[in-house]
C-alpha cells in the first residue's frame, strides 16, 4: 500500500514517526464509527491514499483473526488496512513457541481453536469440546445437560496449559471447567487433588476491565472475567492464580511487536517517535508510558546486553538495535476515560505511567497534534 514516492520520502527522511491506534473507544463504539475517526484518517492519507506515516492498529480484541479485523477497519474507516497493520491481543502468542507442541485448553468466543492453530499451537482443545467430553461437569444450566448416549466420548490427552483469549459467552461454564482443569492438574475427569497440584501454565490475552461499546457506560471486559477466575481459584485452592504471561496492552511484548510492524512499513528503518493513541488509562496510556520508559532504558544501556522484564506481565523483552527514541501517549475522551472516575484504588499503579503525554478531545485532535509536532 506504500507508493514509490512515499517509500523514497521515508528513506530520505532522518526522522520518521509511527502511529499506534487503539480501536474501541478511539475509532469505534461497538459497530459504529466515531465521526472524528474518518476525518482523522483523511488527514493521514496522501493524494494516492497512502498513509503519511507507518500505522498499526493495536487492539485488545481477540475473538477474530487479523485479516477479519483488517477487513472490518477498511470497511468502516474507508481506508485500506492490511492484516500486517493489525495487532490483536493474542498476536504475540506466535512468539511463545515453547507452548506450541503442548496440549492447550482455549477459552473465549469466536473461532478460538482456529486462531490458536493459526498462531502455531498444534494440540488445541476448546471449552465446548471439553464439556462434551465430560458432560457431567457443567451443571449450572440443567437444560444444557447433554444426553450421554448421543455423544460418543473421545479420549483427550492431558491438558498441559490454558490460553484465555477473551471473555467467553457462558461465564459459568468456563469458570467451572477451567477450575476443574486447574485443580486436577489437567485431567478434569478426576476428583480434585488434595492438596492442590502445582498450577498449570496460564496465558491470558487482554486484561481490560472494561471497554466502550454503544452503551453510555463501559462494558465488562476480559479483565473482569479474570478477576472472577482468580477469586474462585483463590477460594478453592488457597493460592493466588499465577500467569505464565499476560498479553495485549499494556504488556511490553505487545508494543515491541507493534514497533516491529511499524519498522517493516518503514523498510526496517528506525521509527523516531511512536504516537500511541488510546482511551484507557490502565491499558493504552499505562502501556505506552511503560514502553516509553523501556525505550529510555534501552538507549541508556545500548552498549550492554540487556534483558528487561515487564513488571507484572511475566514476559521477557530483549534488546533490539533499532528501538525508537520515544513513545508518546495520547489520551482521547471518546471512550473509557472519565476524569471523574479514577483507576481502582486496589491497583498499585505507578502514577507517572497513567499520566498521558497529551490529552485531547478525540482522534482527529490527536492526529492534528501529531501532524503539528511532525511539521506536516
Amino acid at each position: 500500500m506504500w507508493s514509490r514516492g512515499l517509500l523514497q520520502t521515508v528513506r530520505s527522511s532522518s526522522r520518521q514517526a509511527g502511529v499506534l491506534f487503539d480501536v474501541d473507544g478511539v475509532l469505534l463504539r461497538g459497530r459504529s464509527v466515531i465521526p472524528a475517526a474518518r476525518r482523522a484518517f483523511r488527514k493521514l492519507l496522501d493524494r494516492d491514499n497512502n498513509f503519511l506515516f507507518p500505522v498499526v492498529f493495536v487492539t485488545n480484541a481477540g475473538s477474530c483473526q487479523r485479516h477479519d479485523k483488517a477487513q472490518q477497519l477498511s470497511r468502516l474507516l474507508e481506508v485500506q488496512v492490511s492484516p500486517e497493520q493489525v495487532v490483536l491481543s493474542h498476536s504475540p502468542l506466535q512468539t511463545l513457541d515453547d507452548f506450541h507442541d503442548k496440549c492447550v485448553l482455549v477459552s473465549g468466543q469466536g473461532p478460538v481453536t482456529e486462531i490458536a492453530k493459526t498462531l502455531g499451537f498444534q494440540k488445541v482443545l476448546s471449552v465446548d469440546q471439553l464439556r462434551v467430553q465430560h458432560p457431567l461437569l457443567d451443571m449450572v444450566d440443567h437444560n444444557r445437560k447433554p444426553d450421554l448416549s448421543s455423544f460418543p466420548l473421545k479420549t483427550f490427552p492431558k491438558i498441559e496449559a490454558i490460553i484465555l483469549f477473551g471473555e467467553p459467552i457462558r461465564w459459568e461454564t468456563n469458570l467451572q471447567l477451567l477450575i476443574d482443569v486447574l485443580l486436577t492438574n489437567g485431567s478434569p475427569g478426576r476428583a480434585y487433588e488434595v492438596p492442590p497440584p502445582a498450577q498449570l501454565p496460564v496465558l491470558a490475552c487482554n486484561i481490560d476491565l472494561t471497554w466502550m461499546a454503544e452503551a453510555p457506560s463501559p462494558r465488562f471486559g476480559h479483565g473482569v472475567f479474570l478477576l472472577c477466575l482468580e477469586s474462585v481459584y483463590r477460594k478453592l485452592s488457597g493460592r493466588e492464580l499465577q500467569y505464565e504471561a499476560l498479553l495485549g496492552k499494556p504488556n511490553l511484548l505487545t508494543y515491541q511487536y507493534a514497533e516491529k510492524l511499524l519498522r517493516l512499513q518503514n523498510h526496517n528503518h528506525k521509527i523516531s517517535t511512536i504516537y500511541a493513541i488510546g482511551d484507557n488509562l490502565m491499558t493504552d496510556i499505562y502501556g505506552a508510558n511503560l514502553y516509553n520508559r523501556y525505550l529510555g532504558q534501552q538507549h541508556a544501556a545500548m552498549t550492554t546486553p540487556t534483558k528487561l522484564v515487564a513488571q507484572g506481565t511475566g514476559s521477557h523483552v530483549t534488546e533490539e538495535a533499532l528501538v525508537s527514541s520515544e513513545c508518546r501517549s495520547i489520551l482521547v475522551c471518546t471512550g473509557v476515560y472519565n476524569p471523574r472516575s479514577p483507576p481502582p484504588e486496589d491497583l498499585q499503579l505507578d502514577q507517572d505511567l497513567v499520566e498521558p503525554h497529551h490529552l485531547v478531545e478525540d482522534v482527529e485532535a490527536a492526529v492534528d497534534l501529531l501532524l503539528q509536532r511532525e511539521s506536516i
